[in-house]
């Protein structure tokens, strides 16, 4: 998508933005987590890994949970424990391999992977020799297939050299750096002071040591940011040149995370004023000639998602958007998700339970989902719309054999004001198209088609974050 797809007409988004600037999913899954249930626990999981009718030959990907943090980030709501009792690391790893091998002895059709990512936490808190003892854990349990994407996300503040080295040692290929924002005022405001220096001296480390890609997380909304200073960071972060960037809205869920509640006397940005911020990142971004992939992710043009974004292979999941599609997800570690052919399964959030789940059980099954038939078409009608910002119903039908208007008429009546607002365009047949102004808003199209969003809201309980 070109510069000029987001020359968009600011005052008209600010005028809409009150009808669109409402709590939704991120649609990481469908259904979303908050509707799964704990009757799904360890003894469905091991079902779901004992089927027979799975290719060998189908690969799978691999998300590997590592909760420890040196230090709260006042900004994240992410599971995870802080702590500088490094012996904690170390009854980590025996309970996360015994994890590992629980799931391997339950899988009745050995599989190989395509794909391995870990995150946290902060997962370089481990330190090299323990970076290369959960590597093996995992790859001698699920093998990685020749050319496949392994990534890491790390912490500048806390990575060194020798870590880097043990990962291309491990044949990590990939890697994730929270950025964030590089204004000092920002920075001590979210309690995460790191200097630029000290992420460009570990992306030199990274690609020296011939890491095939570097990517930033960034978040707009944050304590004191503006225009101008956001635009400061960006100058550092172009000179830097990622291969992919993030730019996340930065969410106020004071309900999960109640160091947020700091935030609240003033010093955020206003809607309007975070809007701005964010219009003015993507119209740099193109620019800069990044492709617009979807929602909050930006690639060089020669990057694999930008790739997928072009042969509509692109497809999206718990660790974002990705090229793995049609992939099964297995999940280890505390609050892991997998995401199997028919079910969602996620591990025990505390990691206590998580450790006393895995020395009873083996796995740590905490709650889950099956899905039914309308999920799964609804899952199929929400990944479109996500990841390709479009909907062709002749492809539904040939998917499910069932006509799309006539089975989705509630849903597409239900659009009509998104239509009139210009976030999207409908065909006779149903086939929609999301618009520039609606790739800014692609969650609220997507949420028409979510059959659970009605109760959870008239639940009236806080769940998603604000959709920008």
């Amino acid at each position: 998508m070109s510069a000029d797809a987001f020359a968009i007409d600011l005052d008209r988004v600010e005028a809409l933005l009150p009808r669109y600037a409402v709590d939704g999913p991120r649609y990481t899954s469908y259904p979303t987590a908050p509707v799964w249930k704990e009757t799904v626990g360890p003894a469905r999981y091991r079902e779901e890994l004992g089927r027979e009718d799975i290719d060998p030959t189908d690969g799978l990907s691999l998300y590997v949970h590592v909760p420890f943090c040196e230090s709260l980030c006042h900004f994240c709501a992410c599971n995870r424990v802080i702590t500088r009792d490094r012996s904690r690391a170390a009854a980590y790893l025996d309970a996360i391999e015994r994890e590992i091998a629980a799931v391997r002895d339950a899988s009745a059709v050995p599989r190989s992977a395509t794909q391995q990512h870990w995150g946290g936490g902060t997962p370089t808190y481990l330190d090299p020799e323990q970076i290369r003892r959960l590597f093996h854990a995992v790859t001698a349990a699920f093998p990685m297939r020749a050319g496949a994407e392994i990534s890491i996300e790390v912490d500048p503040r806390v990575t060194t050299g020798e870590q880097i080295a043990a990962l291309r040692e491990c044949g990590f290929n990939r890697i994730s750096l929270g950025v964030q924002d590089l204004e000092p005022r920002v920075q001590e405001a979210i309690h995460r002071i790191q200097p630029l220096a000290q992420t460009a001296r570990l992306v030199e480390q990274a690609r020296g040591a011939g890491f095939g890609g570097v990517n930033f997380d960034l978040i707009y909304g944050l304590p004191y940011q503006t225009e101008e200073s956001f635009d400061r960071t960006l100058d550092a972060v172009f000179a830097l040149a990622p291969d992919r960037i993030a730019l996340y809205s930065y969410a106020h869920v004071t309900w999960v995370a109640k160091q947020q509640r700091g935030f609240e006397r003033g010093d955020l940005p206003g809607p309007e004023a975070k809007l701005r911020i964010m219009l003015g990142a993507i119209r740099r971004f193109l620019a800069e000639g990044y492709r617009f992939i979807g929602l909050d992710h930006f690639a060089k043009p020669e990057d694999e998602l930008a790739r997928a974004v072009a042969d509509r292979t692109l497809r999206r999941n718990f660790m974002g958007y990705t090229t793995q599609a049609g992939v099964d997800l297995l999940g280890f570690g505390p609050s892991a998700i997998g995401e199997l052919r028919d079910s969602y399964v996620q591990n025990q959030r505390d990691l206590g339970r998580w450790h006393e789940a895995v020395e009873r059980d083996g796995l740590a099954t905490l709650r889950g989902h099956v899905l039914s038939r309308d999920d799964r078409e609804r899952r199929w009608v929400i990944g479109r719309i996500m990841c390709h910002g479009e909907l062709r119903a002749d492809e539904f039908e040939a998917t499910f054999g069932r006509p799309f208007a006539a089975v989705y008429a509630r849903e597409l009546a239900s659009l009509e004001p998104a239509v009139t607002d210009g976030l999207v365009e409908r065909a006779d047949d149903g086939s929609l198209a999301v618009t520039p102004l609606g790739r800014l808003l692609v969650r609220n199209v997507a949420m028409h088609f979510d059959a659970y969003l009605p109760d959870q809201r008239q639940a009236g309980s806080r769940i998603f974050s604000k959709t920008v």
